[in-house]
């Protein structure tokens, strides 16, 4: 063989290898872990809802008569005092009212006055013997007709004095005027039901939120808890509020159940206003200076690819009647199902939970008792010190071999060949 289809296949080989070296061949990358220490923090489980802010108390003013509106001393927003009048009715139909039952008093008296006399009359004739019984009796009855006419014509003097009164209109309480339902020359009907003139709010430095809190939440809701909320029109500023009360009757709209639950709210800056929006955070649940760490911790269990690098020391426990694969499969269970404890006063459901902690080239698994879950961070109750490094996940290749072709769940897998 010439020398020179030697140097060309030797080239050709070489040429082949370094794209197989750096282009073909399966690189094994070092993997590093991520981890971090717990920390001293708070944390909390909360409920969201939304809801309407309204003033804690509203009073809406009406009429008691019929009438035309003929003058209006209070509008909307107005600051309004206890017994302030606010509007007045045309007083005409009903003064006249009162015109003629006055009329018809001094009738009636004057017929009293004449019966009274005319009794007197009857009496000292029938002591005398010159009438009859009947006579008398008949002047008696008379009398005392009259003087029961007296007690009606001043009853409705009464009652047409009163409803002269009710066409001028006073604030019931001190507050601000919230709606104003009528203008000057409208007629309001107080036959069947009493019109609202105005709604006024007692102190708009006092408001509450209505909150619809789901069905699913309404368990873990109590009255004295802590309740933040933001509203639209001052999207930077959160407001903080009181559980007040959960009414019991429930709302149903499109088959989701509701229930109305009143939170306090100061407003000291007049901020909030009637019938805002408010996105409101119920705290449930709250501790302060507990051991926290990352809920991903919970998750992470190492790999085939990290034993060449770190030594891999599972908890005794971790694996006695269960299988050992994975943080969240049978090996968390050591034997029997955990019980349910108390936090707090709180009852969690399988407190019991595994991390690994790196210690130089080792991965201990330790077994942690958990507390709150915020779904970000974990309570941690015992098991963790603040100074250990706790391993959340990886960075880098976990192996080399080729990654599987991803299948829908929802298409027929093909059968073998037989």
């Amino acid at each position: 063989m010439k020398p020179k289809k030697i140097f060309l296949i030797l080239a050709c080989v070489i040429v082949l290898f370094g794209i197989w070296y750096f282009f073909l061949r399966s690189k094994d990358q070092k993997v590093s872990l991520i981890t971090e220490k717990p920390v001293i923090g708070a944390i909390s489980t909360s409920v969201t809802a939304t809801g309407t802010i309204q003033p804690v108390d509203t009073v809406t003013v009406g009429t008691q008569v019929s009438g035309t509106i003929s003058a209006l001393f209070a509008d909307f927003n107005s600051t309004v005092k206890k017994g302030e009048l606010l509007a007045e009715l045309d007083k005409v139909l009903i003064q006249s009212t009162v015109d003629q039952a006055k009329a018809n008093l001094v009738q009636a008296q004057s017929n009293q006055n004449y019966q009274e006399a005319n009794f007197n009359r009857q009496k000292q004739l029938f002591e005398t013997g010159s009438i009859s019984k009947a006579d008398y009796d008949l002047a008696l009855n008379t009398l005392q007709v009259a003087k029961a006419n007296v007690n009606n014509v001043k009853a409705q003097l009464t009652a047409a004095q009163r409803n002269l009164s009710f066409t001028q209109i006073y604030s019931p309480i001190d507050g601000v005027v919230l709606s104003r339902s009528v203008n000057i020359g409208q007629t309001v009907a107080a036959s069947f039901s009493t019109p609202t003139l105005f709604t006024i709010a007692k102190d708009i430095t006092k408001m509450q939120v209505q909150a619809k809190v789901d069905e699913a939440d309404i368990g873990s809701v109590m009255t004295g808890q802590r309740s933040t909320f933001t509203v639209d029109a001052f999207i930077n500023d959160t407001f903080n509020g009181t559980v007040k009360e959960i009414r019991l009757q429930p709302s149903i709209s499109s088959n989701v159940v509701t229930y109305a639950t009143l939170i306090d709210a100061p407003n000291d800056d007049k901020k909030l206003k009637p019938g805002m929006t408010a996105n409101i955070i119920i705290y449930t649940k709250e501790v302060n200076n507990a051991l926290l760490v990352s809920a991903q911790a919970l998750k992470f269990h190492p790999d085939s690819s990290l034993s060449k690098q770190y030594e891999i020391v599972p908890d005794p426990g971790h694996h006695k009647g269960g299988s050992g694969k994975g943080s969240g499969g049978k090996g968390n269970r050591s034997g029997k199902a955990n019980k349910d404890k108390s936090v707090n006063g709180d009852v969690v459901a399988n407190p019991t939970a595994y991390v690994w902690v790196l210690e130089g080239k080792k991965l201990i698994q330790k077994k942690i008792k958990t507390g709150l879950n915020d779904n970000t961070k974990v309570q941690v109750l015992s098991g963790l010190s603040e100074n250990e490094l706790v391993v959340t996940g990886t960075e880098g290749l976990t192996s080399s071999a080729p990654a599987a072709a991803a299948t829908s769940p929802f298409m027929p897998k093909r059968g073998g060949r037989r």
